[in-house]
């Protein structure tokens, strides 16, 4: 099944962006389906297969701060 998660993801410029989209695009076709960042906010959306732990470990690994808020 296809869940939206969102993220609270610590992201001060483009370069963290891009971090956590890198690693989020790789898993393109094995579970990722859509990824938003929302610099602003502060916010990553993925619409995924891959349950809210795992993805939260794959964006943990940009070294970011993140936190799990829920699912759409």
């Amino acid at each position: 099944m296809t869940t939206t998660h969102i993220f609270n993801v610590e992201m001060t410029c483009e370069g963290c962006s891009g971090a956590v989209e890198r690693v989020l695009n790789r898993l393109k076709g094995q579970g990722v389906e859509d990824i938003s960042i929302s610099l602003p906010e502060q916010k990553v959306s993925v619409k995924s297969t891959l349950s809210a732990d795992d993805l939260l470990e794959i964006i943990k690994k940009t070294g970011k701060k993140t936190t799990y808020v829920g699912a759409q």
